[in-house]
């Protein structure tokens, strides 16, 4: 066997090319576009203003929340995906086992919690979204939908 979580594996050359046809590699870095594409279509096009009044308002339902909630996760799940990738690329040369062990338990345990909250996100966004007047969104509108969409294929990704 490959010894717990792999430590009898530990050591040797990074090879680039076997690193990046790793499952959660590819999953890591389809999460991370997934996460930059909610936040920057929620950061860019998220918020508007009526041509009467220039105060910006978020563009689901004037919700100030759901944009918050969306970017936040956005954010933090893009940021925890470069950190596991850190991790990824660093994970072969780990040879204790309980170093190894707590690794893989806080990739697992951080991934069921991300999936959770995308989950939550997608809900919250797609309900403020039904809610929200079409005379309210002048601009905007594909945002919103890119940003529900890649909310709920980040269920799947992570």
């Amino acid at each position: 066997g490959g010894g717990a979580y792999g430590a009898a594996k530990a050591g040797g050359a990074f090879d680039l090319v076997r690193f990046v046809q790793q499952p959660q590699v590819v999953a890591r870095i389809v999460s991370a576009i997934f996460a930059l594409i909610v936040f920057a279509c929620l950061v860019g096009d998220g918020y508007t203003s009526l041509p009467e009044n220039p105060q910006l308002y978020c563009i689901f339902n004037h919700n100030e929340d759901a944009c918050r909630y969306g970017i936040g996760i956005g954010v933090l799940a893009f940021l925890a995906c470069i950190f596991f990738f850190m991790v990824d690329i660093y994970f072969p040369q780990i040879s204790n086992t309980t170093d190894r062990k707590y690794l893989v338990l806080a990739d697992l345990g951080f991934s069921g919690l991300w999936t959770f909250l995308w989950f939550i996100g997608f809900c919250f966004l797609t309900n403020q979204w039904s809610w929200t007047r079409a005379e309210d969104v002048f601009i905007g509108a594909d945002s919103a939908r890119a940003a529900i969409t890649f909310s709920f294929f980040s269920i799947f990704s992570w």
